[in-house]
């Protein structure tokens, strides 16, 4: 019942953001608002793995650009509408996330971050020589100017990535109430204790990255549409892995909430920072405030919150 309601809880809430953005008429707002949502995509999937299982994926990148490659691709041959190519760049990464996991994660620790950090180098190595998809040169995506009942494609754009964070949300929320999620609790806080105790620890870790494959996949999708050239530099760019990490750490590991808010805050704080001083400085904000975090609220800011609250209950 907590589940279905959470569920009728976002659509509400999508719902409202879609309705507010209609009175919008500054395409600026919707540039930006898609890129906290995206964030606030792959944050929340990289927590399933990072956060909820305690395997630290260095690779967001790989899975984030495989996903807008798959665009480029199906666009190449028929230009399907967006929401297939959301779903096809989902299903691919997905798969890659499985064959990763199956591959790697006997590995644990820093082993596994190097696996997954290789990963992200072999497939932007294999983009860069597939001249299919413009190779090094990259490739140019020509959008149409509107979209059917929606208007400007840029609000169409932001809409449906509106929509992804919601479902993406929504799952991460659903799993950490849910057996799978207990179990890969079980596994983060102990994995040996875990196998002892029954947990299949193998098979909820393929769950854990597949289902964050697949969601970074999703939000790599559209990213052709939004900067319409799109190149191994860009597609592949380290600020997609960094912000991944850190938007969690920021918020808190252990929830869904965490992630929504590192990647609301640390998003539009670049934003900001990139109308009023420098995109350059982007990935420096990141940086101090992750130290600074890490320092002030090793638990995030969720973490912060409940310790206060139980001082001040005590």
């Amino acid at each position: 019942m907590r589940s279905g309601f959470f569920w009728l809880v976002t659509a509400l809430v999508v719902f409202a953001i879609f309705s507010a953005s209609r009175l919008v008429t500054n395409d600026y707002f919707f540039f930006a608002g898609y890129l906290v949502l995206q964030f606030v995509v792959l944050a929340t999937a990289w927590n399933i793995l990072g956060g909820y299982t305690g395997y630290v994926n260095f690779g967001t990148a790989g899975f984030f650009a495989l996903g807008a490659y798959s665009s480029v691709v199906l666009h190449k041959l028929f230009g399907p509408p967006i929401p297939v190519l959301i779903v096809v760049g989902g299903v691919v990464s997905g798969i890659v996330g499985f064959g990763m996991g199956y591959l790697t994660l006997r590995l644990r620790g820093v082993f596994f971050a190097i696996a997954t950090l290789a990963l992200a180098i072999v497939l932007e190595t294999l983009i860069t020589n597939w001249d299919y998809v413009g190779g090094s040169r990259g490739v140019y995506i020509i959008r149409p100017a509107q979209a059917p009942l929606i208007g400007s494609y840029i609000q169409y754009l932001f809409l449906l990535m509106l929509t992804l964070a919601g479902i993406a949300v929504a799952t991460a929320r659903t799993i950490e109430h849910s057996t799978l999620g207990y179990g890969l609790a079980a596994i983060r806080d102990d994995e040996q204790a875990a196998e002892t105790a029954g947990v299949p620890t193998l098979r909820l870790k393929l769950v854990s990255t597949t289902l964050s494959g697949a969601f970074m996949g999703m939000a790599g999708a559209p990213l052709p549409y939004y900067v319409t050239y799109l190149d191994p530099a860009s597609g592949f760019n380290l600020a997609y892995a960094v912000n991944s990490i850190a938007m969690p750490l920021i918020g808190g590991t252990t929830g869904w909430l965490g992630p929504v808010i590192g990647a609301v805050l640390l998003g539009t704080i670049q934003q900001v920072a990139t109308v009023t001083i420098s995109s350059a400085l982007n990935l420096l904000i990141v940086g101090v405030l992750l130290v600074a975090f890490v320092v002030i609220a090793p638990n995030g800011i969720i973490g912060l919150i409940e310790t206060r609250g139980r001082r001040r209950a005590g």
